[in-house]
């Protein structure tokens, strides 16, 4: 079964870029879609960006523009380049991963623990 590991996080100033890593233990034939989430103290989970098994993506509003979604089907990973950060954009991102397959070890709503992002003024 899939098992997600996020990785990249750390400090960045405002206008600083960090990028983030999320890599898939789950099997490649499984042809998964990657979403990254982030969730701010106190508030709920809100979409950041997705990128589907054939490489589209599709972002938020409040990062289209800044953040990049892209993905290494080789490497079972997928990244999000951060530019122009902002102090709104402090928060932990977590991956989720959704199998676009019906064949057996492929699962839907497989999520990372997450990974810290602060970004400072």
């Amino acid at each position: 079964q899939a098992q997600l590991t996020e990785s990249g996080g750390g400090s960045a100033q405002a206008g600083g870029s960090l990028r983030l890593s999320c890599a898939n233990s789950g099997h490649t034939y499984c042809n998964y879609d990657m979403t990254w989430y982030r969730e701010l103290q106190g508030k709920e989970r809100e979409f950041v960006a997705t990128i589907d098994s054939d490489g589209r993506p599709m972002y938020a509003d409040s990062v289209k523009g800044r953040f990049t979604i892209s993905r290494d089907n080789a490497k079972n990973t997928a990244y999000l380049q951060m530019n122009s950060l902002k102090p709104e954009d402090t928060a932990k991102y977590i991956c989720k991963a959704d199998s676009t397959s019906a064949s057996g070890g492929c699962v839907v709503g497989v999520w990372g623990r997450g990974t810290q992002v602060t970004v400072s003024s």
